[in-house]
């Protein structure tokens, strides 16, 4: 029988989100790949330093306990790596007991195009440049910013964040905002629509997703006493009220709960976030997202009016995939 994705959450994963490659990186930029390679043979036995993703990726696969005979939760490596350099990944992986067992090397190549292949309903790296091919091309993608956050091996709750707009539903609303810059005019439209539900944006599916893992968890709890539910997921916007009626509506008409959400009209995120802890938090501006990665694991997803073209010069190379 093959292995079905379809019904499953579905992570694909750049080693570079998932370890720490600057060392691996800088001998490839600056001795070239023959170097790289043995130096990766090398240090193939000696583990990578866990990453900004580690923590996130952790603690999603061991909430597959939910259901060990039929895994809700799939994360596959996609890797810029040949077979041979990225056997050193693989090591790493089984040296810290992570459960991935799937993994795609592309010698340099991109690995957008294999996104809907796989069903992948998120795909995390560090390379900028594959994340806005991933994204151009109408597929979920965020890059994970550099980050030196601490992670606390005691605390086995999986809190996921994300912003609404430009990250769940579409831009439409924002364009309002950015168009106008009157905040009033927002609310305004916003108040007009507030029973349409907003289109779904990049990272939708991911929601929906998450959203039938806790009802698992939610069903195994109910069934055994000992079992504690470890996903918690919550909405963290600048939108405050009115326009976060129309937020709620469409969470209602997609059938998602979330556990939390802030609705901060301008107070800044971080504020919200260093309190919250979650190990992962996505959104579409920098803004918020320069201030927050200083402090816990930060995704950008380039997606919609608020992200114009950028330099590319701080582009990890092709080993950091």
């Amino acid at each position: 029988m093959p292995y079905e994705l379809e019904k499953r959450l579905v992570v694909g994963l750049a080693s570079s989100a998932l370890f720490d490659l600057a060392e691996s990186d800088q001998v490839f930029r600056e001795q070239g790949e023959a170097t790289y390679r043995q130096y990766q043979r090398d240090k193939q036995h000696q583990p990578l330093a866990p990453g900004v993703a580690f923590p996130f990726i952790k603690r999603l696969l061991s909430i597959n306990a939910v259901n060990p005979a039929d895994p809700p939760i799939e994360v596959i490596l996609l890797s810029r790596n040949d077979p041979d350099t990225g056997m050193r990944v693989m090591d790493t992986i089984k040296h810290y007991e992570l459960d991935m067992t799937r993994a795609v090397f592309l010698q340099g190549r991109s690995p957008y195009r294999y996104i809907p292949a796989l069903n992948i309903s998120l795909f995390l790296s560090a390379n900028e440049d594959d994340v806005k091919q991933a994204m151009e091309a109408g597929y979920p993608a965020g890059q994970v910013l550099h980050s030196n956050a601490p992670d606390d091996p005691d605390d086995h709750e999986l809190r996921i964040a994300l912003d609404f707009d430009g990250v769940l539903a579409d831009d439409q609303a924002e364009a309002v905002f950015q168009h106008t810059r009157d905040i009033g005019r927002f609310h305004a439209h916003e108040q007009q629509h507030v029973n349409i539900p907003h289109n779904p944006g990049p990272l939708a599916q991911f929601l929906k997703k998450l959203s039938l893992i806790q009802r698992q968890e939610l069903d195994r709890a109910s069934q055994d006493q000992h079992y504690q539910p470890r996903l918690r997921v919550s909405i963290v916007t600048a939108r405050n009220a009115p326009s976060h009626e129309r937020v709620i509506n469409t969470m209602r008409s997609w059938d998602i709960f979330v556990n939390e959400a802030f609705f901060l009209g301008g107070v800044e995120k971080k504020r919200i976030l260093e309190v919250m802890q979650p190990h992962i938090f996505f959104d579409d501006q920098r803004l918020h997202l320069e201030p927050t990665s200083t402090v816990l694991p930060s995704v950008h997803i380039p997606f919609g009016v608020t992200n114009a073209p950028r330099s590319s010069e701080n582009t990890p190379a092709v080993t950091d995939a």
